[in-house]
């Protein structure tokens, strides 16, 4: 496991696990199989059944998964950063229901010998869809532990066969500005980018659900990165274009404020944000703080990205 878990964390703090126990004891053991493809429609997640909401099964569980106790369900699709569809913590949970998740296509181009544009039910039979929970921490300095569901983002790269030349990969997000915020808060629409090598590195997923179930369009439905070593404005929202570049691109939140918000976005707790302390972190669903992990707990699997490299300045 990456992230053992803390030996303070209380049992109420816990998602109970009788309601989820069940599941993945069945994708323990279904893991070999196929994902059925009546499994594969995507859709809006309502905003207050549960019940009717289309899972995902049978899933591969992931060897990748951290075994700490997960945030409760309610709190993950209520409690988001998705500034289209407004400024506060409720505000996506509310509004994102009036974007369309079908039809849904991704581009995938620039550099790469067989670029072409995917429908999503042709992205989700590139590779078996796996259960990770990651730890995903925001730069306001609160974190959720959450299990995706997704397939490695260097499966749809390999598909593509990016060129030699190709350094970077650039995400542009879905932006429709009849339904989202027309507010000049960044320069619409939303653009992210990973180093390649980054892009490429196992734990990098593009996510199509969470907790067994289809992504709710509040958490970027129908498909979204989860770079998990990474501070959460890197998960690229409701994507529309995965392009391979040579140069790095300019990403929103560096070009909005490039003084707080570098290209690469790693977790470290060494480096100050000039608002706020990047030293703690508060879980959702605790009320004490505790220490932020190094690459959020990920540094065995990617210091190696970035040796030599001042992270100080590469921030």
């Amino acid at each position: 496991m990456l992230i053992r878990r803390p030996a303070d964390i209380l049992p109420s703090e816990i998602t109970p696990q009788d309601v989820y126990r069940h599941r993945r004891r069945f994708m323990r053991d279904a893991g070999a199989l196929a994902l059925a493809g009546s499994a594969l429609a995507l859709g809006a997640w309502p905003r207050t059944s549960m019940a009717s909401v289309r899972k995902l099964e049978p899933l591969l569980p992931s060897e990748f998964s951290t075994d700490e106790g997960l945030t409760e369900i309610e709190s993950v699709t209520s409690y988001n950063n998705f500034y289209e569809f407004g400024t506060g913590k409720t505000d996506p949970m509310t509004h994102a229901h009036k974007m369309q998740v079908r039809p849904w296509t991704v581009s995938v181009e620039g550099l790469a010998a067989r670029a072409r544009t995917f429908d999503i039910e042709d992205l989700l039979r590139i590779a078996p869809l796996e259960e990770r929970i990651y730890r995903l921490r925001c730069v306001e300095a609160w974190s959720m532990v959450i299990p995706w569901v997704g397939f490695p983002l260097s499966a749809l790269l390999k598909e593509v066969e990016p060129l030699g030349s190709a350094k970077y990969v650039e995400f542009v997000t879905h932006y429709d500005p009849e339904i989202m915020n027309r507010r000049p808060i960044i320069d619409w629409p939303y653009t992210e980018g990973l180093r390649i090598d980054e892009a490429m590195h196992p734990l990098t997923i593009l996510s199509v659900g969470l907790y067994g179930q289809v992504l709710p369009n509040q958490n970027g439905a129908p498909i979204r990165l989860v770079v998990p070593w990474k501070y959460g404005f890197k998960s690229a929202k409701s994507i529309v274009t995965i392009r391979l570049t040579e140069n790095e691109p300019a990403t929103a939140w560096n070009k909005a404020a490039p003084q707080e918000y570098g290209f690469y976005s790693n977790v470290n707790p060494e480096v100050r944000h000039p608002r706020w302390t990047q030293a703690t972190e508060r879980r959702i669903g605790e009320l004490r703080r505790r220490p932020t992990l190094m690459f959020n707990g990920y540094g065995d699997q990617v210091a190696h990205l970035y040796q030599g490299m001042d992270l100080k300045t590469f921030y």
